[in-house]
């Protein structure tokens, strides 16, 4: 994997001894906050909804919540690490998320928990933003994508793990040691973070932009815009399955809050292996291919889903089946989109990096309150909207990213 050849009187001290591994590594430590922060808490959703006397819409809105957060926060930590750095502003977000994680497990009403989880999405939101403007610090495009499936590969192995973790935690100590294990995961990251990520943002040459007018030459560019909706309709989806769910395997099917989750983090495996086509086939045949095969299987999954909705079946099997193809191709998408929709912006990673992840971010909250106001013993809202996604997400892959073949090079 070759590095962005920056010469050594212009590299930032330290950044030689960060290595592709190394670097992937710091990558699925960052990003792995996402899924941390909804996996874990996905299996203890019916569960607080009962402890905290709340409906299961208003338990959905601690999802909806930290979405949104997450999606604001994206606009000020992006242009500001671009000026003060990357470190910096990791290490104070990431010790903000720490007390947020905490708080929460400490909230003795919805409105708190909710409260808690905005903060705890603003501060997630600092890691993910970051992590997608260090790996257009280092590496050109191409590289990058092969570089964030490398760490989406590891995002995945913890993103399998988070809600067994979270179910078996929910198991043994209630709702509230499922964010007292984020606080914990959290603590692990900053100190990793302040351990071993050097600074890797390039020596500003120049003044930087007014920030307004790079938001518009970012938002005006047809690379940006085909990957972010990439990224965005994907991660709905996602987002669907994370916050709805639990809901339908436990109160549907009867499943326990611990076999919930591992039946989520079944869908994590199959993500995991959505990453490894991912690597292969942006090698082979570049990320624009990549995408518009990933489609087939996004589409797959949601249509899966909305027909085993709409013909009544009483088995969790083909829901489960139907979400391993989905997360599939989500694995596919994420690597590519989050890559190509900074990749065109060197020296504005950080500003771009925020803005594709606000648009993600505003599409999950939608999502999320739009679920927790239809979302009853009815499975058919849950899979029809999840259904949606999947052909917004392959309508993207096929129309927008596939204009963008002619402009991505492919090795």
């Amino acid at each position: 994997m070759a590095r962005v050849d920056v010469p050594a009187a212009r590299r930032p001290a330290g950044l030689a001894a960060l290595t592709p591994g190394l670097a992937a590594a710091v990558l699925a430590a960052l990003l792995a906050l996402q899924p941390v922060s909804t996996d874990i808490l996905v299996p203890a959703l019916p569960v607080l909804s009962r402890a905290l006397g709340a409906p299961p819409s208003a338990a959905q809105l601690t999802m909806a919540a930290m979405m949104l957060g997450f999606g604001f926060a994206q606009l000020v930590w992006g242009p500001l690490a671009d000026r003060a750095g990357r470190r910096p502003v990791l290490l104070a977000a990431l010790a903000l998320f720490v007390a947020a994680c905490a708080g929460g497990a400490l909230a003795e009403s919805i409105g708190t928990l909710v409260a808690w989880r905005a903060l705890q999405g603003a501060a997630m939101a600092a890691a993910v933003v970051l992590a997608r403007a260090i790996v257009r610090d280092l590496y050109e495009p191409h590289e990058g994508a092969q570089v964030m499936a490398r760490a989406q590969s590891g995002l995945g192995a913890i993103a399998i793990v988070s809600p067994a973790l979270g179910g078996l935690a929910v198991g043994f100590g209630g709702w509230r040691a499922a964010p007292a294990l984020m606080a914990v995961i959290g603590a692990a990251t900053l100190a990793f973070v302040a351990l071993r990520l050097p600074e890797t943002r390039p020596p500003r040459r120049a003044l930087a932009p007014p920030l307004f007018s790079a938001w518009g030459g970012v938002l005006r560019h047809p690379s940006f815009v085909a990957w972010t909706l990439l990224n965005a309709c994907s991660y709905a989806g996602l987002f669907i399955v994370l916050s709805g769910s639990s809901f339908v395997y436990m109160n549907r099917f009867g499943l326990s809050a611990g076999a919930a989750g591992l039946t989520i983090a079944s869908g994590s495996l199959a993500f995991l292996g959505g990453t490894l086509a991912c690597r292969h086939w942006i090698v082979r045949h570049g990320m624009v291919a990549a995408a518009v095969r990933g489609g087939f299987f996004t589409l797959a999954g949601g249509l899966g889903t909305a027909a085993a909705a709409l013909a009544g079946i009483e088995s969790v099997w083909p829901f489960l089946l139907a979400q391993w193809l989905f997360s599939f191709g989500h694995g596919i998408h994420q690597p590519c989109g989050q890559a190509g929709a900074v990749g065109p912006f060197p020296k504005q990673a950080g500003v771009a990096s925020a803005l594709s992840g606000f648009v993600l971010a505003l599409a999950c909250f939608a999502v999320g309150a739009w679920l927790g106001a239809v979302q009853g013993a009815d499975v058919r809202p849950y899979a029809l909207t999840l259904a949606f996604w999947a052909a917004a997400t392959a309508a993207v892959a096929w129309t927008l990213v596939r204009r963008l073949q002619t402009s991505i090079p492919v090795p």
